[in-house]
């Protein structure tokens, strides 16, 4: 196998080019469904497939870009600075609504796990699913979770969240950008609140400030919930 597709470089160009032929797609076709995540994903699982290149050889490369989650995550602040006398005067149904949120979120992942008999360290591995993947990750591996399972569920669980947004505000019609971006903020962390900024600026940054306390209510409520676990 050629040096080049082993090398960093490679999964780097392989990452970016799946992700523009994802956004392309999308703008092409309009479905929901089509979100550039799912197509670069199963390109990149493709083309691995193709090439024999491990998993762990791909992500020396692509854990450059991965490094990029954290300052991308922060730069998320920018809507929320212009929007934050707006966020002041509407903090009591924020704070309930992240609160809500994030208790739906740790409670259904329980009760439907003791459902199936999901397996302990699956359970704690799918506890964090709602949170950024940079504390989601780490959480899994502080109470015995399987860190790469976490991941996925992460990542899947915000794409679920960019794609049925807009649906399902119009089901409940739901039409108060408070309202839809706490919604978004609370269940599918930042790749939901991608989708909330292109709603509108106010969704956007609603769902960013959601990420934020969310994901510290998250971390504070998990430790809590282990001794009822085990």
């Amino acid at each position: 196998m050629s040096v080049f597709y082993t090398s960093a470089f490679f999964a780097v160009v392989l990452t970016l080019g799946a992700y523009a032929v994802g956004m392309a797609v999308q703008r092409k076709i309009r479905i929901a469904l089509f979100h550039p995540l799912v197509i670069s994903t199963v390109l990149v699982i493709l083309v691995l497939g193709l090439t024999g290149i491990g998993y762990e050889r791909y992500f020396e490369g692509a854990s450059w870009i991965s490094a990029l989650l954290g300052p991308a995550t922060v730069a998320l602040a920018v809507p929320l600075n212009r929007q934050f006398d707006l966020l002041v005067r509407n903090k009591t149904a924020i704070l309930v609504g992240i609160a809500a949120g994030t208790a739906a979120s740790l409670t259904s992942v329980v009760l439907l796990s003791l459902a199936t008999a999901l397996p302990q360290d699956l359970l704690l591995s799918l506890l964090p699913k709602s949170i950024t993947t940079a504390i989601g990750v780490e959480m899994s591996t502080r109470i015995g979770g399987i860190p790469s399972i976490t991941s996925a569920s992460i990542v899947f669980t915000g794409i679920e969240g960019a794609v049925l947004a807009r649906p399902l505000a119009r089901l409940f019609r739901i039409t108060d950008p408070v309202a839809h971006g706490l919604a978004i903020g609370a269940s599918s962390h930042a790749i939901g609140t991608a989708r909330a900024i292109e709603i509108s600026e106010l969704t956007g940054a609603i769902s960013s400030l959601a990420i934020v306390l969310s994901g510290l209510l998250t971390v504070l409520l998990i430790p809590l919930l282990l001794p009822l676990l085990s």
